[in-house]
């Protein structure tokens, strides 16, 4: 079975037509050892292939199936794939909720190919209008890494109404660098970014007959008169105008899928109203693993709710969002509590990466379907020809080192920023103690620029910088020795005794401080 999140894929038998799912379809591909598969995803696509128990399709669902999957569904069958490709105890679902899923009124067997495209409604509408596809399309979207996660997002809801300094926060960047980044890729400001999003998803609301004060609260206007200023402007016609021309066109039925998506969540929740359509199964049960090791570390990632780890008599507590490194050789029980939903994101062998104790990172919502991507390439043949499993370990040492800026104060100069964050990157890395080596007048001025813009020198702010990583660390509830070894220092006595030079107490008694409420 296979089920796309986002993006579209396409899914070939042998050298048969290619059938398209979109967003939120789902096709039944039955057994069949004969015919050849081929599975293919456009870029930014997050699609799960999922094997579900052998009972099911064996009575009555012997051919191929596309169907659509409600909202209440779609974690169901996130949850679905990890208890697949992890040692979670039980499967939690059974082969019925399968088959309620492919038989719900929608499902179908795939309609016949046709051979080339005939104009959309939209675009008739458009050439009478003097629109051109292209100024009904969406906008170019962003390539720099938190400008695109911004951009994806509001494609989703455009309705998102976040000033640019709250959605720069979500993705671990600033203001002035996400304006920036959008500027410079797609030309446009973010603002009118944003405006144009919500402007391409007008038209697609009004394509789907939804009138204009909805359509106005859908793509996040206050109200029908700014969305009518807004849609004239930079279509030269009022949104009734348009949805007047639109739906007096012969045939207007070509919907956008993000139209035709709207379309059909409305009718499900009328026809549920109506009828005693299956609803989802029960979500979600905890789940836990039976005590075990494994040979190599496992980063495992909360995507929904929460969950805990528990090696020996110690509890490391798991929370929305974060991503957690499990050490390998050492035995641990995974769980997780009710409605939580983890994933794996990739694995290391001990050569890579020296590990003997967790460590975690925090990733916001934003990184959702790139996670979700990375656990699907790991855990399943559905990857880039080009996948490196290594990249997981750089993309967690980036966060890292992002979510440990925050600590410290950073100097802006960018040289002397990139010394800062390669510092931050290579705290735990033997030799990462030292600074990095500089030379002749770059030398000068990055320590002009450190003593400058945040009071030190290079060598006290990296100082500063290893004790409130350690601070942060022992706040958490990792042990003083674990902190030890993950900033750099190979001796318990030497780390000790430099805490306590900074923060006036020692490791064990900041640690009790904390514990008892900072009393």
């Amino acid at each position: 079975m296979l089920w796309v999140r986002t993006g579209t894929a396409h899914l070939r038998l042998d050298d048969g037509p290619a059938l398209h799912l979109q967003a939120g379809e789902g096709v039944w591909i039955p057994a069949d050892g004969r015919t050849e598969r081929a599975i293919t995803t456009e870029p930014g696509t997050v699609a799960f292939p999922l094997c579900p128990h052998a009972g099911v399709g064996a009575r009555g669902l012997p051919e191929l199936t596309r169907f659509d999957v409600p909202d209440g569904w779609q974690d169901w069958l996130i949850q679905l794939f990890n208890l697949q490709v992890t040692p979670f105890s039980g499967r939690g679902y059974s082969p019925e909720a399968i088959e309620e899923l492919l038989r719900r009124p929608g499902s179908r067997p795939p309609a016949p190919a046709t051979v080339g495209r005939h104009p959309t409604p939209e675009a008739l509408a458009a050439k009478e209008r003097h629109l051109t596809p292209e100024a009904l399309a969406p906008p170019a979207m962003p390539r720099a890494r938190g400008a695109r996660a911004v951009a994806e997002e509001l494609m989703r809801d455009p309705a998102l109404d976040l000033t640019v300094e709250r959605w720069a926060s979500r993705v671990l960047s600033s203001a002035r660098t996400l304006r920036r980044d959008f500027l410079a890729d797609t030309g446009l400001t973010f603002e009118r970014w944003r405006l144009h999003c919500r402007l391409a998803a007008a038209v697609e609301f009004l394509a789907a007959g939804y009138d204009v004060d909805q359509v106005a609260a859908l793509v996040g206007f206050a109200s029908r008169n700014g969305l009518t200023r807004a849609f004239k402007g930079r279509f030269g016609l009022t949104p009734h105008e348009f949805g007047r021309d639109f739906s007096a066109r012969p045939g207007a039925g070509g919907l956008t899928q993000r139209a035709a998506a709207a379309r059909q969540t409305d009718d499900l929740i009328r026809m549920m109203r109506e009828t005693d359509t299956p609803a989802a199964p029960e979500m979600l049960p905890p789940a836990s693993t039976p005590s075990h090791t494994n040979d190599i570390h496992v980063l495992s990632w909360m995507y929904r709710g929460s969950g805990y780890l528990d090696i020996g008599d110690r509890r490391y507590e798991r929370e929305r969002g974060v991503a957690t490194w499990i050490p390998a050789e050492l035995e641990h029980v995974t769980g997780l509590r009710e409605n939580s939903v983890s994933l794996p994101l990739g694995n290391a062998g001990t050569a890579d990466l020296h590990l003997t104790a967790p460590l975690q990172v925090r990733f916001s919502s934003a990184w959702d379907d790139y996670l979700m991507f990375c656990s699907i390439s790991a855990r399943s043949a559905l990857r880039p020809d080009d996948h490196d499993p290594r990249h997981i370990l750089d993309l967690f040492a980036e966060q890292a080192a992002a979510q440990r800026a925050l600590s410290v104060p950073m100097p802006t100069d960018p040289r002397a920023r990139a010394v800062a964050m390669e510092c931050l990157r290579r705290i735990g890395e033997p030799g990462g103690a030292q600074d990095p080596e500089t030379d002749g007048t770059q030398d000068a001025e990055i320590h002009r620029a450190f003593r400058d813009e945040t009071g030190m020198t290079l060598g006290r702010w990296r100082y500063a910088a290893r004790m409130r990583i350690a601070r942060d660390l022992l706040t958490g509830g990792a042990p003083p020795s674990a902190v030890a070894r993950r900033i750099g220092y190979a001796h318990l006595p030497t780390f000790s005794a430099a805490f306590s030079r900074f923060h006036g107490l020692s490791p064990r008694e900041y640690q009790e401080r904390e514990a008892a409420g900072g009393r």
